[in-house]
């Protein structure tokens, strides 16, 4: 966490020094920085085809029975229309990236195989806040049709199709063509946290703590028992197992920040959502890491 959080600040410290446009800097990670990632990754990934669809169906399952889980309780507290699709994002979609990615090295140590299927489910997580993440968002607006073409004009899920297109091929990037994205790809994990630490420089202290607390409950606490329930629903064991159950542990993702500034949803509850949770999970998520061994 300290290399998280040294990043962190440091975006913080820039954004109260300068006068940074963070909504800016978060188009640039949104769809720029984030879709080459997500095209990097899967084109390093080397797992067989069914346990990449054995993987990715887990993932969507998992949305499912959190978006379930999210409208129980949004349902309960009665939420206005913007923060009900803030809530419902904090508690989808989670950290598996920049966050996961290197702790699966470490508990895992440095497993091929876990690490691939830590970068499948990165690589949904990634796509699916640029989905209904996006819809989420936008919906309450009543702007339908700008959320449609919004979500289709989301470059993430081009950057995938292509990525699966160049592996069924296996044709192979020029390398001249190749290097440009790879260093994009590396810039993005610390761009992102950047970005983060300027929007959280701007936060004020009126924080809605019950809120936050509930969506840091559900995606920590929740996560790993609705994760373990379905790796046992759908066979998976030994290591496999393990990474999958820890990866629904991680902390609420940075991208429900970037959100919720790009389009004006209820960005203050999402950035304390996300900084909460990060804060939490070196808790949780160790007593998670405790509970698998």
């Amino acid at each position: 966490m300290v290399p998280i959080g040294l990043i962190i600040a440091t975006g913080f410290v820039m954004g109260r020094k300068y006068t940074i446009h963070a909504a800016s800097l978060s188009k640039l990670v949104f769809n720029l920085f984030m879709p080459i990632f997500m095209f990097v990754l899967l084109l390093k990934v080397s797992i067989s085809w069914e346990l990449v669809l054995k993987v990715a169906l887990f993932s969507l399952l998992f949305a499912v029975v959190s978006a379930v889980l999210a409208e129980v309780v949004i349902r309960i507290r009665r939420y206005d229309a913007p923060m009900r699709g803030a809530m419902r994002n904090t508690i989808l979609f989670y950290n598996s990236g920049n966050y996961m990615i290197p702790l699966n090295q470490l508990v895992f140590a440095g497993n091929p195989v876990t690490l691939a299927v830590q970068v499948i489910v990165s690589v949904i997580q990634n796509l699916l806040p640029g989905t209904y993440g996006i819809y989420n968002a936008n919906a309450h607006k009543g702007e339908f049709n700008f959320a449609i073409k919004t979500i289709i004009l989301y470059p993430g899920i081009y950057a995938v199709l292509a990525a699966v297109v160049i592996r069924l091929t296996q044709f192979t990037i020029p390398e001249p063509l190749y290097l440009p994205l790879e260093y994009m790809s590396g810039a993005t994990i610390a761009l992102a946290l950047i970005t983060l630490g300027v929007q959280l420089s701007s936060l004020n202290l009126n924080i809605r703590y019950h809120d936050v607390l509930i969506s840091a409950t559900l995606r920590l606490l929740a996560g790993p028992m609705i994760g373990y329930g379905l790796v046992k629903l759908m066979g998976f064991y030994g290591d496999i197992a393990s990474a999958l159950v820890l990866s629904c542990a991680a902390p609420t993702s940075l991208i429900c920040a970037l959100i919720a500034l790009e389009y004006d949803n209820e960005a203050y509850f999402s950035a304390h959502a996300v900084l909460f949770s990060t804060v939490a999970s070196m808790l949780t998520v160790t007593f998670t890491i405790f509970a698998l061994a």
